[in-house]
C-alpha cells in the first residue's frame, strides 16, 4: 500500500514543499530504504520511528518500507521528517484514514517512546504551507506558538506520535494555537539599557543618531575604557521598532539554526550580535558543510558590532565588503548555493593605536609613528570606504563620570530619529519600495536626492582633493549630509550640514 503526506525541507531560510511517499508491500526490500537524497539524520529517522510506532502501542508492518522524499533532487536535512514517515508506515497499515491528509503540513522530531520533539525552522515551514495552499500544519507543542503568528493556516500542536493519530482520524478534536502578536510586541519589544547611562560623549551620542537616521555605518576610535562598547550596545534602543515583516524575517534565520529562545513566537527587538575579534571567516559570513547563516546574517535587521575592529584578522574583515553593499551572503559551494539576508547596521569600534592611548591627555602612548601606521593599515581603503562615520570617542573626566545631570534618554533621541526616518519614507515611497533609508540610496538616487548649493559643491571639491577621497566617500558624505539636513527637517542640504558630514570621514584623513 502507498501512502502520500507533505512536509517540509529548508534550503537557507526558505522552505520547500516536500512530498513523502512511504510504500510497504510483502516481498518487498530486506531492509528499510529512504530515498531523495537524505542526510544522515534522515537516514537515521527509520530506525527513531520503528521504536517510536511500537512504543506508542502500534504495529510495525512485517514487511520493509520504501520511503521516498521528492523532489529528489534537493537536498533532504534533520530529523522533521520523522512524524510524516511515521505517519505514513501507519496509513499503509490501516490505522489512518488516506482522505484527511491531503491538506495538512506535518513536522516534528520522534522520541523512541514516541514524543515529538522540536525542529529548527517550523517559521519557514509555516509561512511555506501557507503560501502553497495548505491549510492546516502538524507541529511539536514547542514550536506551536512560533508557527502560530502565520495568520492564514492553523497550527495543530501535538505531544506525541499517538495525539497525531489521534487528531488525523478524528478521534481528538484539534485545537488550533494562536497568538496575539500585538501582545508579543508589547511585551517583547523592551530593552534594558538606555541611552541616558552613558555620562557625556555628546558628539558621539550626536553621531550615532546620524547613523540610526539613516542607517549608516559608523566607526568609534577612542581609548580602552572610554565608552565605546557601552554606546554600541545602546544603538538599538535608539533604531525604528521592528516592523512585523522585519521580526518574521529575522525569527526565520534565528529559527532555522535552532537559535530562538524557548517560549519565543518572534524576535520583537532589533537584534545586536557581537562575534569576538577571533571569529573566522564562515562563523562571520556563513558557510559549512552543511550551509547555515553566520553572525553577518543573524544580525538582519540589527546591529553588527565588532569590537576591537583591527584585531579581526584582515582577510576576515575583507569578507564583509560585499554584504555591505548587497544586504545579502551568498554561500556557494559545489552542490549549489545559498543565499541569506543580511541587511545590517555596522557598528566597528578600535583603539587609535596598539597600546590605545595616542592622541589621549591623560596617559602617555608608548607606540613609534611605525606601529601605529601598520596598526590603522590593518584596515583596508576599500572597507573604510564602506563605513559611513567615523567619530572620535574621547576618554570621560573624573567631573563627567561623576555629575548629576540627567543626560538625554533613548526615548528622546529615538523620537528624532524617527522623524528623519519618516521623512525619509515620504521621498522615497514613489519609487520601487526597497529603499527605506539614505544610507541605501544608488549614485543614481545621490544626484537626485543630494543637490548641493554652489558653496557646499565646492566645499566638497576641496575635501576631495585634500583627504584623496573615492567616489564611494563622496557618495556616503552626500548620503550622510542628507541624513543630517532631515534631522533638521531641511529641504535642501546647507553648507553646515556638509560640514558635519565631512567631519565624520576622520580614518580617510589618517590613512
Amino acid at each position: 500500500m502507498l501512502a502520500r503526506l507533505h512536509s517540509v525541507t529548508l534550503e537557507g531560510i526558505e522552505g520547500i514543499v516536500c512530498e513523502v511517499e512511504v510504500d510497504v508491500s510483502r516481498g518487498g526490500l530486506e531492509r528499510p530504504v529512504i530515498v531523495g537524497l537524505p542526510d544522515a539524520a534522515v537516514k537515521e529517522s527509520i530506525e527513531r520511528v520503528r521504536s517510536a510506532i511500537v512504543n506508542s502501542g502500534y504495529r510495525y508492518p512485517d514487511t520493509q518500507a520504501l520511503v521516498n522524499l521528492a523532489p529528489a533532487n534537493v537536498k533532504k536535512a534533520g530529523p522533521a521528517f520523522d512524524l510524516p514517515i511515521a505517519l505514513g508506515i501507519l496509513v499503509t497499515a490501516g490505522i489512518l484514514p488516506t482522505d484527511d491528509l491531503t491538506d495538512c503540513m506535518i513536522a516534528g522530531e520522534l522520541a523512541l517512546d514516541g514524543r515529538v520533539r522540536p525542529v529548527n525552522g517550523v517559521l519557514s515551514m509555516a509561512l511555506t504551507a501557507a503560501a502553497n495552499g495548505f491549510t492546516r500544519i502538524i507541529v511539536p507543542i514547542d514550536n506551536a506558538e512560533e508557527a502560530a503568528v502565520v495568520r492564514d493556516i492553523d497550527v495543530c500542536p501535538v505531544g506525541t506520535l499517538a495525539q497525531a493519530v489521534g487528531i488525523l482520524s478524528g478521534q481528538i478534536p484539534a485545537e488550533p494555537t494562536t497568538v496575539d502578536i500585538d501582545k508579543i510586541f508589547n511585551v517583547a519589544s523592551k530593552y534594558d539599557c538606555d541611552f541616558s547611562d552613558v555620562k557625556g560623549q555628546q558628539n558621539v551620542k550626536r553621531a550615532l543618531t546620524i547613523a540610526a537616521a539613516g542607517a549608516h555605518n559608523v566607526m568609534m576610535i577612542g581609548p580602552p575604557g572610554a565608552g565605546k562598547t557601552m554606546l554600541s550596545q545602546r544603538m538599538a534602543t535608539i533604531l525604528p521598532p521592528l516592523t512585523l515583516e522585519e521580526s518574521l524575517e529575522t525569527t526565520r534565520i534565528y529559527s532555522s539554526v535552532g537559535l530562538l529562545p524557548k517560549q519565543t513566537a518572534l524576535i520583537a527587538t532589533r537584534p545586536v550580535r557581537t562575534p569576538h575579534h577571533t571569529a573566522t571567516g564562515p562563523a562571520l559570513i556563513g558557510g559549512g558543510t552543511i550551509p547555515r547563516p553566520g553572525e553577518l546574517s543573524l544580525a538582519h535587521h540589527g546591529i553588527l558590532f565588532l569590537d576591537e575592529f583591527a584585531e579581526f584578522p584582515r582577510n576576515v574583515l575583507e569578507m564583509i565588503r560585499q554584504p555591505l553593499e548587497d544586504r545579502a551572503v551568498t554561500v556557494s559551494r559545489a552542490k549549489g548555493s545559498v543565499t541569506y539576508p543580511a541587511n545590517f547596521m555596522l557598528v566597528a569600534a578600535m583603539n587609535p593605536c596598539p597600546c590605545g592611548f595616542y592622541g589621549t591627555a591623560s596617559r602617555r602612548c608608548n607606540c613609534s609613528p611605525r606601529q601605529i601606521e601598520k596598526y590603522l593599515s590593518r584596515i583596508s581603503g576599500p572597507l573604510l570606504d564602506r563605513i559611513d562615520i567615523h567619530i572620535d570617542v574621547p576618554p570621560v573626566t573624573f567631573n563627567k563620570l561623576r555629575s548629576r545631570a540627567a543626560e538625554t534618554a533613548s526615548q528622546e533621541i529615538k523620537q528624532n530619529v524617527l522623524s528623519a526616518r519618516n521623512v525619509q519614507a515620504k521621498r522615497f515611497a514613489s519609487g520601487n519600495g526597497k529603499l527605506t533609508s539614505n544610507a541605501t540610496m544608488t549614485h543614481r538616487q545621490v544626484e537626485k536626492f543630494c543637490t548641493l548649493t554652489k558653496d557646499s559643491e565646492m566645499m566638497l571639491r576641496q575635501a576631495m582633493a585634500e583627504f584623496a577621497l573615492s567616489a564611494r566617500a563622496h557618495d556616503k558624505i552626500c548620503k550622510v549630509a542628507r541624513t543630517i539636513a532631515d534631522l533638521d527637517n531641511c529641504l535642501n542640504i546647507k553648507p553646515e550640514h556638509l560640514a558635519e558630514a565631512i567631519s565624520y570621514r576622520k580614518l580617510d584623513r589618517n590613512l
